[in-house]
C-alpha cells in the first residue's frame, strides 16, 4: 500500500526553521511517504538540495517562480541545468506566469518561462507549472512546446484555479492537475467541479506548504500532515474510499516524477 505523496511543498521556507527536522523526521508516523520540495528561486534551489540530501523520502525540483524571475541570468540557467543532473531532482519548476502583480513585466516572465521549459526539454524532465491569472498565455506557450516536452506524464498544473474545460485541455496534453487545500474552502465551487469532472488518475495532491492550509486550519502554517483533509474532500466528491485516493494519487505522482519505489 502506497503512502501519502505530497507532490508540492516548500520546506525550505523560513517558517520551518525552528522545527523542520522534527517535522520531516516524523512524516512516516502521519502516513506521509513521499514529498517533493519545490524550488522557487535560486536561493531555495540550494536549500532544496540540502533537504533532499538529508531525507531519503524527500525529492526536489529545480526552477524559478515567475514572481522571482526578474533578476535571472544565463548563468542561473546554467546552475539550474547542473542541478537537474542531481539524482534527487525530479522536475523543473516551479515555473510559469503570474499576472496578479505588475512586476516582473509579462514579457520578462514569458522569456524565463520558455528558457526553463527548454531546460526541461533538454533533460526530458516533467514540469511544475505555476499559472495565476494567466490562463491563455500559459496554455499558448505550453502548446508551442508540445513537441519538445516529454510525451508522457509531462508534469502538473500546480494549484489549479481555472475551469473544467481548461483542465480537460491540459489532461489531453498529458498534464496532471494539482489539488491542495483550496479544495476544502467553502468558496471553492469551481475547483470542486473540476475534481468531480476529471479522472482520479490525473490528480496529484499537494500542500504548497507553508501556504494554503486546508479548512479547518485555513490561515495557519500548512504542512504535509494536513493532506488527509484534502484526501477526504476528494474522496467525498469522487464517491470513493480515502485509501483509494491515497493509492491512486501517489501512483500518479510516482509515475509523473519517475521515482523508483
Amino acid at each position: 500500500m502506497l503512502k501519502i505523496f505530497d507532490s508540492h511543498a516548500h520546506y525550505d521556507d523560513s517558517r520551518f526553521d525552528e522545527d523542520r527536522d522534527v517535522l520531516l523526521s516524523g512524516m512516516e508516523n502521519h502516513g506521509v511517504g513521499y514529498i517533493v520540495n519545490i524550488s522557487s528561486s535560486m536561493d531555495t534551489l540550494y536549500k532544496t538540495l540540502e533537504i533532499t540530501e538529508k531525507y531519503p523520502y524527500v525529492y526536489g525540483s529545480a526552477g524559478v517562480h515567475p514572481s522571482e524571475c526578474g533578476e535571472l541570468t544565463d548563468k542561473d540557467i546554467d546552475v539550474i541545468k547542473r542541478t537537474c543532473a542531481d539524482k534527487k531532482i525530479v522536475a523543473v519548476g516551479e515555473i510559469g506566469l503570474d499576472y496578479h502583480y505588475p512586476e516582473p513585466a509579462r514579457d520578462i516572465q514569458k522569456k524565463w518561462f520558455e528558457r526553463q521549459l527548454d531546460v526541461a526539454a533538454e533533460f526530458d524532465m516533467p514540469v511544475i507549472i505555476h499559472s495565476r491569472e494567466a490562463a491563455e498565455d500559459t496554455l499558448d506557450i505550453l502548446k508551442r512546446y508540445d513537441d519538445k516536452l516529454r510525451k508522457n506524464n509531462r508534469g502538473v498544473i500546480h494549484c489549479f484555479s481555472y475551469t473544467v474545460e481548461m483542465a480537460r485541455q491540459y489532461i489531453d496534453m498529458g498534464y496532471n492537475i494539482g489539488i491542495g487545500g483550496v479544495l476544502t474552502f467553502s468558496n471553492a465551487k469551481k475547483l470542486k467541479k473540476v475534481v468531480c469532472d476529471i479522472p482520479l488518475e490525473k490528480i496529484v495532491i499537494e500542500t504548497d506548504c507553508p501556504y494554503l492550509a486546508p479548512a479547518p486550519h485555513r490561515g495557519e502554517r500548512s504542512d504535509s500532515t494536513f493532506l488527509p483533509y484534502v484526501i477526504k474532500a476528494i474522496a467525498e466528491l469522487k464517491n470513493v474510499d480515502e485509501e483509494e485516493v491515497i493509492e491512486v494519487t501517489a501512483k500518479n505522482a510516482i509515475e509523473m516524477y519517475g521515482i523508483e519505489v
